[in-house]
């Protein structure tokens, strides 16, 4: 129950005894459930990263010119040298 005023100090919360019991009484049965885990024999068990067998399916990063500059500067407010210009914004 101690630790559950430190969290609760930590968390700047203002909890009532009632909350502090079903909070305590919810962390003891999380960690009672942890416990079962120990007793799982996992010798010889290869870790596992996923369940699913997913493989990289992202496309090759391949560069493509699709535009001319000229193409994409058609919609410039204004351009300078074959750039877009925009207006200054910082001192």
């Amino acid at each position: 129950m101690e630790n559950i005023k430190n969290y609760e100090a930590m968390a700047k919360l203002d909890l009532s005894e009632d909350e502090r019991a079903k909070i305590n009484d919810d962390v003891n049965r999380y960690f009672e459930s942890f416990d079962k885990l120990l007793d799982l024999e996992t010798d010889g068990v290869q870790p596992l990263v996923s369940v699913l067998e997913i493989k990289n399916i992202f496309r090759e990063d391949i560069s493509e010119k699709k535009f001319s500059r000229d193409e994409l500067l058609v919609n410039a407010l204004t351009e300078n040298d074959g750039y877009f210009q925009a207006a200054k914004l910082l001192n």
